[in-house]
């Protein structure tokens, strides 16, 4: 999937990121990441194309709800929405 990365200086997770490019609460945390220094990938579903939204769905359907944005910390845990307080935790800021 063609994801946008964002570098950053703390690279000791892999962060990726379902967004929406006109969700205000995605582009809160693209900035909380960005400024934290935290390096990221992020793909806005509604700018998919359609090979990947067919990749989008697979992931969407283990996660249980289309929740953006959705965070997936080392492919294992899952944050949805703007919880400044689960990403601090789950990335150890």
């Amino acid at each position: 999937m063609n994801a946008t990365r964002v570098e950053g200086r703390r690279k000791d997770h892999k962060v990726f990121m379902y967004t929406l490019s006109t969700c205000v609460w995605c582009k809160r945390t693209k900035q909380f990441l960005k400024d934290s220094g935290v390096e990221y990938e992020y793909v806005d579903v509604d700018q998919a194309n359609s090979e990947q939204l067919k990749k989008i769905e697979k992931d969407f359907a283990k996660t249980g709800s289309y929740s953006y944005p959705t965070i997936v910390i080392d492919d294992k845990r899952v944050i949805k929405g703007f919880k400044v307080d689960e990403i601090k935790e789950a990335l150890g800021l």
